[in-house]
């Protein structure tokens, strides 16, 4: 009885040192990084292995891009097209066209600055300012001046207040060297005296063009030398087209742009 029962005492310790030995075992392999799937065991699980970075590269964290662009192009900001309501077609004014955000409206400049009626100063340099008007001044034997004069240094440049055909070149006793200038029209005849000589290559029948040279301020004819002027006129011609006739005009408000050609 007592070898029986020393058999099971030997028996019974064999197989706890056995069952100690296997509980021994299991935190050992955790520790070794080897975890059943799914585990939840709160011993830190070793992560992967970090890849190499290049020699003289930073790794940054790039938040990855919502638009990617394709390689090649740059890609610009382009303003969406306007509703379709808004879109002006062909030979449109604009009106009630909205403009593109961040875009300032601006106005377009008329196609003609200057009203067709509208004349040049006829000298350079001389000012709307500057201008006075002489039309109905007291002229010699009863005469009505009938045009302005303007004051300029002698041999400033004279210009052609408008395009037009030279019709005459004619040195007259008053009016010294003259140019008689008509609009393609016909309607109206300019006529600048006491010019100190003509532009190089001026003559009868030519082509002229608004603002370009015909002569240059003199003091020849009645003009006194001690105040080079031009003396511009404006005639409305008559049905028969004489430059010597017309009925005449009044410069002054017309070259200060206050009343257009009638």
């Amino acid at each position: 009885m007592l070898t029986r029962l020393l058999a099971l005492g030997v028996v019974i310790g064999v197989a706890g040192w056995w069952l100690l030995a296997s509980d021994t075992g299991t935190p050992s392999e955790v520790a070794g990084g080897r975890a059943e799937p799914g585990a939840t065991s709160g011993v830190p699980v070793a992560s992967e292995p970090t890849p190499p970075v290049e020699p003289g590269s930073a790794r940054l964290a790039v938040a990855p891009d919502p638009h990617p662009v394709e390689p090649g192009p740059a890609r610009l900001a382009v303003t969406p097209d306007a509703p379709k309501g808004s879109q002006a077609g062909p030979g449109s004014t604009g009106a009630g066209t909205t403009p593109a955000p961040g875009t300032a409206a601006v106005a377009a400049a008329p196609a003609n600055a200057v009203a067709p009626s509208a004349l040049l100063l006829p000298v350079q340099g001389i000012t709307a300012a500057q201008l006075q008007d002489t039309f109905t001044d007291a002229r010699s034997e009863g005469r009505v001046h009938d045009a302005i004069d303007i004051l300029a240094a002698e041999g400033t440049p004279v210009l052609a207040v408008a395009d037009g055909t030279v019709e005459k070149l004619f040195d007259s006793e008053r009016g010294g060297l003259t140019v008689y200038q008509f609009e393609p029209s016909g309607k109206y005849c300019y006529y600048y005296a006491h010019l100190q000589r003509y532009a190089d290559g001026l003559a009868e029948k030519k082509t002229i063009k608004r603002g370009e040279v015909i002569g240059y301020v003199g003091h020849t004819g009645n003009a006194s030398p001690d105040a080079p002027h031009l003396h511009f006129e404006i005639h409305r011609l008559g049905p028969e087209k004489q430059w010597w006739k017309g009925e005449s005009l009044n410069p002054y408000p017309v070259l200060r742009g206050t009343q257009a050609l009638p």
